[in-house]
């Protein structure tokens, strides 16, 4: 009879992290309306009418607000998503990513 051969393969350690999360930013300015703000954070980044409004007062008084947090491609897609609706409607709304501190 022919011999097995068995041989024990030891695993190696994956050291497995989740993925770096981005938060998307949004800037006040004196040009575009709180209407489309708040049409741009139900359309794009999914939010409630009551969030949106509550975003929207925050972004009016603080000047900036953290719409989301998300993955880099996920931040970036929403990111230029409203930005271009903003410049198709002749609004110069401003957004950022930037990486989430926590």
């Amino acid at each position: 009879m022919a011999k097995e051969q068995s041989q024990l393969r030891e695993r190696q350690r994956t050291d497995l992290r989740e993925p770096r999360r981005y938060k998307v930013i949004i800037y006040n300015d004196d040009f575009t309306t709180m209407e489309f703000v708040v049409k741009i954070l139900v359309q794009v980044f999914l939010k409630s009418e009551e969030d949106a409004n509550a975003l929207m007062l925050q972004v009016h008084h603080s000047d900036k607000a953290v719409v989301g947090i998300y993955s880099y491609d996920i931040a970036t897609s929403k990111a230029n998503k409203a930005t271009n609706m903003a410049r198709e409607h002749g609004f110069p709304l401003r957004l950022t990513v930037e990486p989430d501190e926590e």
